[in-house]
């Protein structure tokens, strides 16, 4: 099942595992550890974020390890850039209107 970049970042677990993984690469148990829950719900949260492709996955021996994937993210600046816009035009109409008092 194909996910969507807003699923994985609804959830504020995910969130703080993106922000993690943006520094360094990191195994399941290194990331796990930086939580107060559960390998197993780590373990999950790593799943859905990987299913929506906002992780890079590279197996070294045994050992996999995950980095967030940045052109993942250009999706959300992208859709978040069109209330930017009507942010910045209102905020200049709020200064128009400011120095107009």
């Amino acid at each position: 099942m194909r996910r969507d970049i807003f699923h994985a970042l609804a959830d504020p677990t995910r969130r703080a595992i993106l922000i993690l993984l943006a520094s360094q690469a990191m195994t399941p148990n290194a990331i796990a550890e930086h939580f107060d829950t559960s390998r197993q719900a780590v373990s999950k949260h790593i799943q859905i974020l990987a299913e929506c492709d906002a992780l890079h996955q590279r197996r070294t021996g045994r050992e996999i390890y995950y980095q967030s994937n940045p052109t993942k993210m250009k999706e959300v600046d992208q859709w978040l850039e069109l209330f930017r816009k009507q942010w910045e035009e209102r905020f200049d109409r709020l200064d128009d209107l400011l120095k107009d008092l």
